[in-house]
């Protein structure tokens, strides 16, 4: 794992638009180099909104948000971020989405084209670099959206419900992948999710969100070794864990989550 990534969210309070609507409040929380840890919370609890100003999108109202001790003041290639949808260049080819980082910081093209190309192996895509995002499925969009910002060497990756627009079966095998590659690179990874399943079978830690003004309620280490396979999910230990997080989500934000949605998680 890298020595360096850690992330320090030191009583950080969020405000938003022009009545100061209060989106997370005194959030206080480290993630250690190479961890990956999971923000899991219904929609509204204000997961994506901290990690936007992780990103350096979003301007915090109190508090401090460093990453190896350095205030995030803006945004910078050392925190890769990917969001729910991929947010690819239609115009260019795979291979160049790719490398856009790359030229950006003046690497010459055979070069850049060199790297972007080996990218695209690790995350299973050679032999797609000529195609262009539309003809590609959406988990092939997503992973090419990985490599772009991988490519970086991001000590940070911080990723927003990158599968809530998959269907089920590609969503398994992307977070297979994803655990794949996180293995190899060492990033450190802060995960957004209100999927109890994924963030249990991703996570070292979940961090569990209630809502209004977003706050944690709960921090959970997840016991099971890795590597991880699918498998993993049908095992008692899994589902008691599964358990005591729906527990959590109800007796924190049970006014604020509907029948729907709790149905949905168990």
């Amino acid at each position: 794992m890298n020595p360096v990534g850690r992330i320090d969210v030191e009583a950080v309070r969020i405000t938003l638009g022009p009545q100061d609507f209060e989106a997370v409040r005194d959030l206080d929380f480290s993630v250690a180099p190479g961890e990956f840890v999971c923000l899991l919370g219904p929609s509204g609890c204000g997961k994506s909104t901290l990690l936007n100003a992780l990103a350096g999108h979003v301007a915090i109202r109190s508090g401090a948000l460093r990453v190896d001790g350095v205030l995030v003041a803006g945004p910078h290639p050392d925190r890769g971020v990917v969001f729910q949808q991929p947010t690819l260049f239609p115009w260019k080819t795979v291979l160049d989405n790719v490398a856009f980082g790359p030229k950006m910081k003046g690497v010459a093209k055979a070069e850049r084209r060199r790297l972007a190309a080996e990218m695209l192996e690790q995350v299973g895509l050679a032999g797609f670099g000529a195609h262009y995002p539309a003809q590609l499925s959406g988990g092939m969009r997503q992973r090419v959206e990985w490599a772009r910002v991988l490519i970086n060497h991001p000590r940070v990756l911080l990723m927003d419900e990158p599968f809530s627009a998959l269907d089920a079966q590609t969503r398994l095998t992307m977070q297979e992948l994803l655990l794949d590659l996180w293995g190899r690179i060492g990033s450190t990874v802060l995960f957004v999710t209100h999927d109890i399943d994924e963030a249990l079978f991703l996570g070292d830690r979940i961090l569990v969100m209630g809502v209004r003004p977003g706050r944690i309620i709960e921090e959970m280490r997840v016991p099971f070794g890795r590597p991880r396979r699918m498998a993993l999910v049908t095992e008692p230990e899994f589902a008691r864990y599964k358990r005591r997080c729906l527990a959590l989500l109800r007796s924190g934000v049970a006014a604020d989550i509907s029948p729907l949605v709790l149905a949905a998680v168990t």
